[in-house]
């Protein structure tokens, strides 16, 4: 039996100096009026399909039961699908493009059950081009999920074990440590890895006081903190974020700024010593 849905999670790269946002959602209430739309975000970076991936990610163990739009598209009008992918017994469905970006948020959320790539043009809105397909294809097929539609009315079957998989790098455990990399630097200029402190602590001894971080010609002993304020006031070290993750910060201060890391970076960890640890390269002049 189909299911009526009341809440439209929105996620996109859309951004809020046009009126793009806006048409979406002016789209669903015009056909599905009970609709709430919470906006998870619109500033993602154009194209930027590993920061959407991660966002939603983030947001997923917290979403109101219902139906997920995540609108990040560079293959906007090529040849790429548009799917529909429902899970947890149908509690919610994700729709966007196969393009990995749904794959860590389909997931997190149980996995794949039963998906459909939107295929049929005459639930979608008539448009002169085929590149705002958030308002165009998206948009009217929530609405008609969110009024009780059944998920295959809307589009073909497809086998939801085919779908493209996840963009997020996992962690790898190498010579008694861990090879990870800097995932997400958010506004303040925390350093979000992907790893955990339990990922630490199944492999060294436990509790992990310290760790030994290297990236390019940088090693530091960091302290583990579960807070900012734990590190002390423009101090840096590791602290156990909002999503259970690892970040390289700085109490009061940017870890991106003072440290020089950035998103994709490569991070090496490894048990650390008691006492903290800093390597600077130095350049030597030749003696007059």
């Amino acid at each position: 039996m189909s299911r009526t849905y009341d809440t439209v999670s929105f996620l996109s790269d859309l951004g809020y100096e046009s009126e793009h946002v806006g048409v979406v959602k002016a789209v669903l209430r015009e056909s599905a009026p009970h609709v709430v739309v919470i906006d998870l975000t619109h500033g993602i970076a154009p194209f930027d399909t590993r920061g959407a991936s991660l966002s939603l990610a983030r947001a997923v163990p917290y979403l109101t039961e219902g139906i997920v739009i995540a609108a990040v598209d560079p293959g906007a009008a090529f040849d790429r699908r548009l799917v529909a992918v429902e899970v947890a017994g149908g509690a919610g469905i994700f729709i966007g493009p196969d393009n990995g970006v749904l794959a860590p948020g389909v997931a997190l959320a149980g996995g794949a059950e039963r998906a459909v790539v939107l295929d049929r043009d005459e639930l979608h809105l008539a448009s002169p081009g085929a590149t705002f397909v958030a308002r165009d294809v998206f948009a009217p097929i929530a609405a008609l999920l969110a009024n009780g539609e059944g998920l295959f009315d809307v589009g073909t079957e497809i086998d939801s074990s085919l779908l493209l998989p996840g963009i997020v790098p996992i962690p790898r455990e190498e010579n008694g440590g861990f090879e990870c990399e800097v995932l997400w630097v958010d506004r303040f200029g925390n350093c979000q890895l992907n790893v955990s402190l339990d990922d630490l602590e199944s492999s060294w001894v436990n509790p992990v006081e310290r760790v030994r971080v290297s990236f390019g010609e940088t090693i530091r002993n960091f302290v583990v903190a579960r807070s900012y304020a734990e590190l002390g006031q423009g101090a840096a070290g590791l602290v156990v974020d909002s999503s259970g993750l690892l970040c390289v910060a700085v109490d009061s201060g940017s870890a991106t700024d003072q440290l020089g890391l950035g998103e994709s970076q490569q991070v090496t960890l490894q048990p650390g010593g008691l006492e903290p640890v800093v390597s600077t390269p130095v350049t030597l002049r030749p003696s007059l």
